[in-house]
């Protein structure tokens, strides 16, 4: 199971919490309290942090979204033999070859995770990994246009593997 598609609580047993202070908007009450959360994923290695917030709570949920989104990114699970087949998750989102899901939306992450996974099992063939996931390939792509590292990420992979980035 990719740890991008683990329930929140869960997730955050498996990380480190650190709580410190960061300048920036807020005042008084940001100078002398420690709001800012740096959430450290251990098994992976994988960190993210969120400071923009006056609330401790509401850094860690943003903070735990952002580990979300680079987990999915940065950590590639071994690749299975065989074609992709889609999670529940995936085939509850995949509609007529449509992909109905808002960028803020919690499955987010978990849905480009497994974009990542398929698009590794099929050699990074976009027409194939598109197919193998019941949506269209401008549907796929578009869930990668959707976040800026992650076409950075998508292009990074292709290009380690040979192929020439999409545009």
């Amino acid at each position: 199971m990719h740890p991008a598609t683990l329930p929140p609580q869960e997730l955050l047993r498996a990380c480190e919490e650190t709580r410190t202070r960061r300048g920036g908007p807020g005042g008084q009450h940001r100078n002398k309290v420690e709001t800012a959360v740096v959430l450290l994923h251990r098994p992976t290695g994988v960190s993210a942090e969120a400071a923009e917030r006056r609330s401790q709570e509401e850094n860690r949920r943003m903070a735990l979204k952002r580990l979300r989104l680079r987990l999915a990114l940065q950590w590639l699970p071994q690749p299975a033999s065989g074609p992709h087949e889609p999670s529940p998750l995936w085939l509850t989102r995949a509609k007529a070859g449509r992909l109905a899901v808002a960028l803020e939306h919690d499955d987010y992450p978990a849905l480009l995770a497994e974009a990542l996974q398929a698009l590794e099992a099929s050699a990074f063939d976009v027409a194939a990994a598109a197919a193998a996931l019941h949506v269209s390939t401008s549907q796929l792509l578009k869930l990668f246009r959707r976040v800026p590292a992650a076409w950075v990420q998508l292009n990074r992979l292709r290009l380690a593997r040979g192929l020439p980035p999409l545009r």
